[in-house]
């Protein structure tokens, strides 16, 4: 377990975690930002990256299990993501259908920004949302985003607007009750 929140951990993917990556990934309605539904293939290469991220740098997209069932309902995590000329750290998030709109995302999202502040020592963290993808952007905003940039990315042959949220560690004030730990909320 990396994560532990009220009502979920989030853990590192494996290959057992297949079939539900697919229920993520399969479903066009979840996958609209993206274009459309992933073939198994590329649900493959998906999860192949995030365990290659793991490897790598020790975090990626993990997967997001609902302690009461002890199912994974979701995949939340870290990782570093090409923005213009450089390489920026996002939190990313992708859930179940069945699973959205009871504030699973934001708990989990909220859980990584504090792991990038606090286990990475990150002085911001960003999310790259396209510029059609409301509920994202809500879960953005209440883990204290903003907008601070835009650009149009192309995949899957579409030009798609995205616009980076982020949010940034607040220094520690010498003389007060305020650590180094603490983050913007």
């Amino acid at each position: 377990m990396i994560l532990e929140t009220e009502r979920l951990y989030l853990r590192e993917m494996n290959q057992a975690d297949f079939r539900s990556l697919c229920k993520i990934m399969q479903d066009e309605e979840t996958m609209y930002a993206y274009e459309g539904a992933f073939s198994d293939t590329e649900v493959q290469e998906w999860l192949d990256r995030q365990i290659s991220r793991y490897q790598k740098w020790g975090f990626g997209l993990w997967a997001v299990i609902l302690k009461k069932t002890d199912e994974m309902i979701g995949q939340c995590g870290l990782t570093m993501q090409p923005w213009k000329n450089r390489e920026v750290l996002e939190i990313g998030y992708l859930f179940q259908r069945p699973h959205w709109h009871k504030g699973y995302a934001i708990e989990a999202a909220k859980a990584c920004k504090r792991y990038a502040f606090e286990a990475l020592g990150a002085g911001e963290v960003c999310s790259i949302i396209r510029d059609t993808n409301t509920a994202s952007q809500n879960v953005a905003v209440r883990n204290g985003m903003t907008i601070t940039d835009s650009w149009t990315k192309h995949y899957r042959g579409v030009d798609m607007p995205h616009d980076q949220y982020t949010v940034t560690r607040r220094p520690q004030i010498i003389g007060s009750k305020q650590n180094a730990n603490s983050f913007s909320q």
